[in-house]
């Protein structure tokens, strides 16, 4: 499975394609999913462009996402503790919504995230247990009742450097596929996404790319919205997907 993550915590100005309306992430998933990303994470922004758990925001960027997207692309959101550093607060954000997403990520890193997770979990909204590496997320989350029942696991490479970002993925998909049976999707961030991507695929895993991880397509150039960064990650994927076959 391809996710595509549209937006992240980017400033609009750091690149095309980096939408903070409604309308602006609407036609950027459709533009991705057009060119093969089966899965959407998302980060709804208020009207001054910050991240936000609102439930009228949440509602009008998942109507028009899903509007734009069809039947069958699930779309998930972020409940990351920089947006409220309340857990309880955030947990009561969750609460509010009244359009839900399939999924959300909770970070295991941050404070509360067993607490938001359940919240999600009561509503019926899968969560992905968000785990960077060089963080206590993987020993927090493998130590918690959630091990066993999430959607799926991040497996997040944020913390190395490039040249060394595969190792340290295969390490960590090592460590988790031994202790939790969570769906694995490996992802990158910046100068780690391609190498973790093309890890990915020598794995079989899921994954994902977009503008919240990469600006850049794999030969350095500027990605130019999300749709293009989705087909050169599709292309290492078919291409791993051949090497196998032979």
């Amino acid at each position: 499975m391809l996710q595509v993550c549209l937006n992240g915590t980017r400033r609009p100005d750091e690149g095309p394609g980096l939408g903070t309306t409604a309308g602006e992430l609407a036609a950027e998933a459709r533009r991705a999913v057009g060119a093969g990303a089966e899965d959407v994470h998302l980060h709804p922004r208020d009207g001054r462009g910050r991240d936000t758990l609102d439930p009228v925001v949440v509602h009008d960027v998942l109507q028009a996402v899903r509007e734009a997207v069809g039947p069958g692309v699930r779309v998930g959101v972020t409940t990351g503790a920089w947006i409220e550093s309340d857990p309880a607060r955030r947990a009561r954000l969750v609460e509010s919504w009244t359009t839900l997403p399939d999924h959300a990520s909770v970070n295991w890193h941050e404070e509360g995230a067993g607490l938001v997770a359940r919240t999600l979990e009561d509503r019926g909204v899968g969560v992905e247990a968000g785990l960077f590496s060089g963080t206590d997320g993987p020993r927090a989350f493998l130590a918690s009742p959630f091990a066993g029942r999430v959607l799926r696991v991040l497996a997040e490479i944020t913390d190395t450097p490039a040249d060394r970002a595969a190792d340290t993925a295969r390490e960590m998909v090592r460590r988790l596929s031994a202790a939790t049976p969570a769906p694995i999707l490996l992802h990158g961030d910046d100068a780690t996404a391609w190498p973790v991507l093309e890890t990915a695929a020598e794995l079989g895993l899921d994954t994902r790319i977009g503008l919240e991880d990469v600006l850049f397509l794999p030969d350095g150039s500027p990605a130019g919205g999300n749709a293009p960064l989705v087909e050169a990650a599709l292309g290492i994927l078919r291409r791993s997907g051949a090497r196998s076959a032979r």
